[in-house]
């Protein structure tokens, strides 16, 4: 284990991967209504890409620039997450379901080219090879897997799932797990983004973390942070992360912060972006978590990673906060080659 004390870079430990398939990635973007096309342009603005990119080699270009933007940033490296399909209960791919989709085998082999890449996989438990999926990643390299339960439709509950989070306590192979309200992708059951969906794998040893900490990303949405934080006390391998705590949005999030900067949660915490979601300190300087001269120093800085990080800090966040994720990830092994 690292102690958290180590003066090590920081990490970003919630950063996107997308693809439109371009160059043979295996990856699909579903941007077909004028909604979803608004709303990749959008995306793709404010991380200082272009529309047009998404007819060309979108693929690698989008890693080109994240490379580059990680690269000329204060962080020393980024997870990076691959996004599942969806499935029904039955373990059957639901055809039309989801908005993108990025292979196991595409992100754990840019993890193998570019070593600021820390692979985070994603397997459906209810998939029929789920448990060999998971080994074959393992074997590839992956150091973390990323789900989201009211998107993907996994109910992390369900008994027949324990095998495999036990595999994945076994190989201390931790889980970031979506928790509380979602905009951005299309919802198949709200009730999955409650926390105490993840108690089963906190039961049988797997280290969680809750993507958002539970929190709210619209004003009607239900309210689990509370919830969140007595888990953690009685849960010690429970975690948060503060991706998304600076969004337009952040208004309604910006009421939780405060008790994420404090024991007993503050050395709960874990940093990220959710890259290429924007990033805005309006609601944080306006709620006084920090002062006009970082927002203004920081609020338009083209590099959203660097961005972020600088307004995290500058809300208070502890260092520790930046490098918590490298003792909590599976260790980086030689990746054998995948299928």
């Amino acid at each position: 284990m690292i102690p958290d004390t180590q003066p090590l870079p920081p990490v970003d430990a919630h950063v996107h991967i997308v693809g439109t398939g371009a160059g043979g990635t295996g990856c699909w973007l579903a941007a077909d209504s004028w909604f979803r096309k608004l709303q990749a342009r959008l995306l793709l603005s404010a991380i200082g890409m272009k529309p047009e990119d998404l007819r060309g080699d979108f693929d690698r270009l989008y890693v080109e620039h994240l490379l580059a933007r990680l690269r000329e940033s204060s962080l020393g490296a980024a997870v990076v997450l691959v996004q599942e399909q969806v499935y029904d209960a039955q373990g059957r791919l639901v055809a039309g379901a989801g908005l993108f989709h990025v292979p196991n085998d595409y992100v754990l082999a840019l993890a193998r080219k570019h070593p600021e890449f820390f692979p985070a996989v994603s397997i459906h438990p209810c998939r029929p090879d789920a448990l060999e999926e998971l080994d074959r990643c393992l074997a590839g390299g992956a150091v973390m897997m990323k789900i989201l339960p009211n998107v993907q439709n996994i109910d992390c509950s369900d008994r027949r799932f324990t095998k495999f989070w036990e595999r994945m306590a076994a190989a201390k192979l931790p889980l970031l797990a979506h928790t509380g309200g979602e905009k951005t992708l299309p919802v198949v059951n709200a009730e999955l983004a409650n926390p105490h969906q993840l108690t089963l794998p906190l039961e049988v040893g797997v280290t969680v973390i809750a993507a958002h900490c539970a929190t709210k990303s619209a004003l009607f949405d239900a309210n689990w942070f509370s919830d969140f934080a007595a888990m953690t006390e009685r849960h010690e391998n429970f975690y948060g992360d503060n991706s998304a705590f600076c969004v337009l949005n952040n208004r309604i999030r910006g009421d939780t912060v405060p008790r994420t900067l404090a024991e007993p949660l503050a050395s709960r915490i874990i940093h990220g972006s959710d890259w290429p979601v924007p990033v805005s300190g309006f609601w944080p300087r306006a709620k006084g978590l920090m002062s006009a001269e970082a927002h203004g120093q920081w609020r338009k800085h083209p590099n959203l990673l660097e961005r972020d990080f600088q307004l995290k800090r500058a809300m208070g966040y502890a260092p520790e906060t930046f490098t918590r994720i490298r003792r909590l990830l599976r260790p980086r092994i030689p990746a054998a080659p995948t299928r």
